[in-house]
């Protein structure tokens, strides 16, 4: 090939496929045959890109191996290996794990006229249905459903209703997702997938390997851009996912660091227009829980689950409260207590800021004036949906503090958003 041929051809397929080995291959079996007319050189030329991007669109529609028994990719997988019945470039899937907008198995056909999927509906479950502590997710949502599906439905498919959206509660769906997971590992092999597999299936393949494996989120991307080099989780996931390595790879409704992400997943949703509703507040600490069971009720017949709540019992009374300061009422446990770094400026909290005209001076406070706090049912006024307003004592009507969903700024000059204050010198600190 003369030099000029060869250079045509090699800088026409080096831009169309700059980092492929196999590309590099064919470049250099091209390279080789010198002896070629200009007619040839081009027929070969035509010839080698058709079967390279033949080649590249067979790698595109498998999914990746991730770890044994754990696969990775997008609708187009899940729709071969749903349609063909688990059987995927010889390997046999039983589980998929569908993270699209929509749970609905339609979703597969609205994609593509020419897919139908038999399904058989084994459950759905809603967040109110669920047995996990309170989510930041409301209570009719749907946390996911689960069906059989496939060919003589010998597939188990459980979807989860997840936008690809930086603003969107991934965290709250990482438990039955990881559960799901390690279901289909250990009865099968599972398929993880979304719409393009870029963000929301490497996200949850990612959690599952910091949890799997206790890898930090850095070396969780790095390990699985290994196997796809284009997975892309969005910021929002990602931080998130940070917060579930903080946690210690687990989502502890009762970590501070949960509370936080909780309270800005509600102002979020105040912000856009949503009526949030009193379902997602904590319970009142002061009302009088059910009756409690003594020592003495405790016969070498009872329950070991009844033990147990009395040693719950136990430890509750121990915690400590907040009590209005003129009748006594308990108005917050140390639980409830929302924690933030002191002086941290406008950097907390810092989704949606509201102005405020009174100028911070670091010098005027050495610690924090008030407690914030999660809402609560006892917080009529916030239930009604205002956007501000004060904090009343439910017994007795004393002023306990402020409220606002755009923010307040703590003594210390952190931002807190939103902003459930209790004013320190209102309350007395006791056991409950």
């Amino acid at each position: 090939m003369s030099g000029r041929g060869a250079g045509i051809v090699l800088k026409t397929l080096t831009k169309q496929f700059p980092t492929s080995h196999l590309h590099s291959h064919l470049i250099s079996n091209l390279t080789k045959k010198k002896n070629l007319s200009s007619e040839e050189r081009k027929k070969e030329a035509k010839k080698l890109k058709q079967r390279s991007k033949s080649r590249v669109r067979v790698r595109v529609s498998m999914p990746f191996l991730v770890r044994d028994r754990l696969y990775f990719g997008n609708i187009g997988d899940a729709a071969a290996v749903l349609s063909g019945g688990g059987s995927d470039n010889g390997q046999e899937i039983t589980h998929v794990l569908s993270l699209l907008s929509s749970a609905s198995i339609s979703f597969f056909s609205e994609w593509k006229q020419s897919i139908s999927i038999e399904t058989e509906e084994i459950e759905q479950v809603h967040v109110a249905g669920d047995e996990s502590p309170k989510r930041s997710l409301s209570p009719e949502k749907l946390l996911y459903l689960k069906e059989r599906a496939g060919p003589d439905l010998k597939l188990v498919r459980m979807a989860v209703p997840l936008k690809d959206t930086e603003d969107e509660d991934l965290l709250d769906y990482l438990e039955v997702c990881l559960d799901f997971i390690e279901e289909g590992r250990r009865e099968g092999s599972v398929l993880v997938h979304c719409f393009a597999g870029v963000s929301r299936s490497a996200a949850v393949v990612m959690a599952y390997l910091m949890k799997s494996e206790k890898k930090s989120l850095e070396d969780a991307l790095d390990s699985l851009k290994e196997v796809c080099e284009s997975v892309s989780p969005n910021d929002g996931f990602l931080d998130q996912l940070k917060i579930f390595e903080e946690m210690g790879f687990k989502v502890d409704t009762s970590s501070p660091i949960y509370k936080r992400f909780r309270l800005k997943i509600l102002g979020q949703a105040y912000k856009e227009g949503t009526r949030i509703d009193g379902s997602v507040f904590e319970a009142d600490p002061g009302l009088s829980p059910g009756p409690r069971p003594t020592p003495e009720a405790l016969t070498e017949n009872s329950h070991e689950q009844d033990k147990q709540e009395l040693e719950q019992q136990r430890q509750q009374a121990k915690k400590v409260a907040y009590r209005c300061k003129k009748c006594r009422r308990v108005v917050a446990l140390q639980e409830n207590v929302v924690s933030h770094v002191p002086r941290e400026g406008e950097t907390c909290f810092d989704w949606n800021k509201r102005r405020y005209t009174r100028p911070f001076n670091p010098s005027e406070e050495n610690e924090c004036s008030s407690l914030f706090v999660e809402p609560m049912k006892w917080m009529t006024a916030v239930e009604e949906g205002a956007l501000e307003g004060k904090l009343h004592c439910i017994h007795c009507d004393a002023r306990l503090g402020y409220f606002n969903w755009s923010g307040i700024q703590c003594s210390c000059g952190s931002w807190i958003t939103p902003a459930f204050q209790i004013v320190k010198s209102r309350v007395d600190i006791s056991t409950a």
